[in-house]
């Protein structure tokens, strides 16, 4: 499987160069319109994990590519991407507007944390269909990205956060209203997001990172040193699932992208994933999928 795309791999991938004053730069931010793709040197864009942040403006039908699903936009729609969950986007050739910001975590030190915001943690939303009346509120957004971006103003920076925090609104204002929502940040919340976190940190799996090393619900407690009952009821109590049942959910995320994207046997597979025994791990995927690894690798 492929490495952990560097922001710096994404400016040589899509620009062919690298801006000088990045290495230099706690955070960085920068404001692009699509650029549409050449159908007779196509530049696909990969399946991997990114180290920076992403949050796209995009008009067409495509379909944003996940492990485990597949999220149609049929006209237009805002797309949030974040370092913990690896995506694609299909069907490039048919975008036929969109405008995107990157951008480091360390951008917001001291300013805010993102992390917690919904459309940035793994259980959240990060595609969001749009209206029609809702796209020109969004561009505005953007368009003051662009002016404040190449301003003189000393403080600009300060002003492009908040206008991310704009487009960070505007998309959670069209969920729902959950629990999760409505509850101010309590213990509970904060033992669950400190679990999301340590789950995503084991992923992706890849030579430099082989295997897990937490696997059960005991193993987590232990490492936020809190009691394995009480890490239970806090993860049930804030996503309404129990704990082994969300790290089931991700193993079996890992274990498809591992299938369809790495050239391991289905023994490596089990072993990277914590499986003492590849029979454990052809049971416990055949009855979650419905079918054997390697029938899903070969499908």
């Amino acid at each position: 499987m492929d490495k952990i795309e560097s922001i710096e791999d994404f400016y040589q991938r899509r620009f062919g160069w690298i801006p000088e004053n990045l290495k230099h730069e706690i955070g960085h931010f920068n404001v692009f319109p699509h650029v549409p793709v050449n159908i007779s040197k196509p530049n696909p864009l990969p399946y991997k994990r990114r180290d920076f942040y992403k949050i796209m403006l995009v008009t067409g039908n495509i379909d944003m590519q996940y492990a485990d699903k597949v999220v149609n936009i049929k006209k237009q729609g805002l797309f949030f991407s974040n370092p913990q969950i690896p995506y694609k986007c299909g069907n490039l050739e048919d975008i036929k507007s969109g405008v995107y910001c990157i951008f480091h975590q360390h951008f917001f030190h001291n300013f805010s944390d993102i992390r917690q915001y919904s459309v940035f943690q793994p259980n959240g939303e990060h595609v969001f269909e749009l209206a029609d009346e809702q796209v020109p509120q969004i561009q505005r957004i953007y368009d003051r990205m662009f002016e404040e971006i190449t301003s003189d103003y000393i403080h600009k920076y300060d002003v492009l956060r908040n206008l991310v925090f704009e487009l960070l609104h505007f998309a959670m204002k069209m969920q729902p209203s959950t629990n999760f929502d409505r509850q101010q940040i309590n213990a509970a919340q904060r033992i669950s997001t400190l679990f999301l976190e340590l789950l995503e940190r084991q992923f992706p799996i890849e030579e430099d990172h082989p295997k897990v090393s937490l696997r059960s619900p005991s193993d987590f407690a232990q490492q936020l040193n809190v009691h394995v009952n009480h890490l239970n009821r806090a993860v049930k109590e804030t996503t309404e699932k129990t704990t082994s049942q969300i790290i089931a959910e991700r193993i079996l995320q890992e274990a498809k992208i591992l299938l369809k994207h790495s050239q391991w046997n289905v023994s490596e597979i089990a072993f990277a994933l914590g499986f003492t025994e590849v029979t454990h791990f052809n049971n416990f995927f055949k009855k979650q999928v419905g079918t054997s690894p390697g029938k899903f690798r070969n499908g």
